[in-house]
């Protein structure tokens, strides 16, 4: 499996204890199988770092985009990482993507309400590598240093703004739901 992470950095040798701990998928080192993902998100000047990754022997948990996904990275926000898994592969939730403006973990939304925001947007998948296991079978190939041309801003800037107009709509469905 190819995989990559965008960085500010060359990462050869990931911490997988280092930083996003309250992240999705709770503590790891996150990467996607897709380039150009990493590539229209990509900070000025960043390092889209290019691994292979055996998943051979390894204990995986895969999610999808439902109700059993939306319940566990909301725990692990909460620091209660409940799955014990050496790779977990599942979508992004599009609050860690977009600003929401913490409206989505604040508390004031039911879950229902909250799962329906995150299932707005695009999905994008993030693999999160958990254990020193794991770790062992990520092969550092190669980095790549990227400029974000205006191309590339455009895009992510129009994806943006489409999923900031239907959030927004489906904020003002909650509110006359709630008004109901």
């Amino acid at each position: 499996m190819k995989l990559f992470h965008t960085s500010d950095i060359i990462i050869k040798d990931p911490d997988i204890f280092h930083g996003r701990k309250n992240a999705d998928f709770g503590q790891g080192f996150y990467l996607s199988p897709d380039y150009e993902f990493c590539k229209r998100w990509a900070s000025k000047d960043a390092y889209i770092n290019e691994y292979e990754f055996d998943t051979e022997g390894l204990d995986i948990v895969r999610l999808s985009r439902d109700s059993g996904w939306f319940d566990y990275i909301f725990a692990n926000r909460r620091f209660n990482d409940t799955l014990d898994a050496d790779v977990i592969i599942g979508p992004i939730a599009n609050d860690t993507i977009y600003d929401t403006f913490g409206i989505l973990s604040s508390g004031f939304l039911d879950p229902a309400d909250a799962l329906k925001l995150l299932l707005i947007g695009p999905e994008y998948t993030q693999v999160s590598i958990k254990s020193e296991k794991a770790k062992s079978h990520l092969k550092w190939l190669k980095a790549e240093k990227v400029s974000v041309d205006d191309s590339i801003r455009l895009k992510r800037t129009e994806e943006e703004s489409a999923y900031q107009a239907d959030f927004a709509k489906c904020m003002e469905e909650i509110g006359e739901e709630d008004e109901a």
